[in-house]
């Protein structure tokens, strides 16, 4: 993979990544599309394949996680506009075994949202991440909105480290009843599947909250979690509000905040073992 990168680095060609666990859906093939605008005629986009060990917890579903390398590489061959596909194995990863020897994290953002209840998952994603980067030699990366814990600390991570590559985050791709694509959606029976739909209402509920003048974050989570109650089969983890840039909980949103009056309404949400997560983001002052 170095080696291409590498050959294609030396051609001019921009490079775009898009990191992927696989399972891939029109949700990952929005982000192929966006890499490969975003390269241009000369770009070079690479799509790895990878399901990460070390971001699963002990009792979470890596074992049971969705693999399908064949119809993976059937689905990127039918929609186009990929150079390589970089599917490395656990030991290539990972040379020196489970748990691994030297990671990357992340301080404080990792506290709340998904963080609070997966320790040690954003250092996993950290990792490798550092790992794909490295491999693939990207000038660019394109991950999706729907996981926008993971994208603001490897925002963060990216800018610290100095890995010079542009992180893009791709507008979260919806079922046409609103409910966010996601490889685990395949775990939902029909029931749960009707349910999920949930979630984005209750990020509708919150939107419409500030909307009307809502500020207090309090009612805002209140506003989501009567949305979630409304669904028999639903079981909140978590339904918060936290300031876009820091992902710390707030009490009062503000123009003021330290991200410019720009907030993550986040929830996380299980229908029966599985469990699924969306977000949106809300803005007050000027420009919202």
């Amino acid at each position: 993979m170095q080696a291409e990168a590498e050959a294609a680095r030396a051609a001019g060609r921009r490079l775009a990544l898009v990191p992927t666990m696989g399972a891939l859906h029109d949700g990952h093939l929005a982000l192929v599309r966006d890499a490969r605008r975003r390269g241009g005629e000369d770009g070079h986009v690479t799509v790895s394949v990878f399901v990460n060990p070390t971001q699963f917890g002990p009792a979470e579903d890596f074992d049971a996680y969705p693999r399908a390398l064949d119809a993976d590489l059937d689905a990127l061959a039918e929609a186009g506009g990929v150079d390589a596909v970089f599917a490395p194995t656990d030991a290539a990863m990972y040379p020196f075994g489970l748990p691994p020897y030297a990671t990357v994290a992340v301080r404080d953002l990792d506290r709340h949202l998904c963080g609070a209840t997966r320790p040690g998952h954003f250092e996993g994603v950290a990792t490798v991440v550092t790992k794909l980067f490295l491999a693939c030699r990207p000038h660019l990366a394109v991950f999706g909105q729907k996981d926008a814990q993971q994208l603001a600390i490897l925002r963060r991570m990216t800018a610290e480290l100095g890995f010079g590559v542009e992180l893009v985050g791709h507008p979260i791709v919806r079922e046409p009843d609103g409910l966010a694509l996601s490889s685990r959606n395949r775990y939902l029976s029909a029931a749960e599947r009707a349910q999920a739909v949930v979630l984005s209402r209750a990020l509708r509920a919150a939107e419409a909250a500030v909307e009307s003048g809502e500020r207090d974050a309090a009612a805002i989570q209140g506003a989501m979690e009567d949305q979630i109650a409304e669904a028999p089969l639903a079981r909140p983890q978590y339904a918060e509000v936290v300031d876009a840039g820091t992902l710390q909980p707030v009490d009062t949103l503000s123009p003021e905040s330290p991200s410019g009056g720009r907030y993550l309404a986040a929830l996380a949400v299980f229908f029966g073992d599985t469990r699924l997560i969306d977000n949106t983001t809300l803005e007050v002052g000027r420009g919202a």
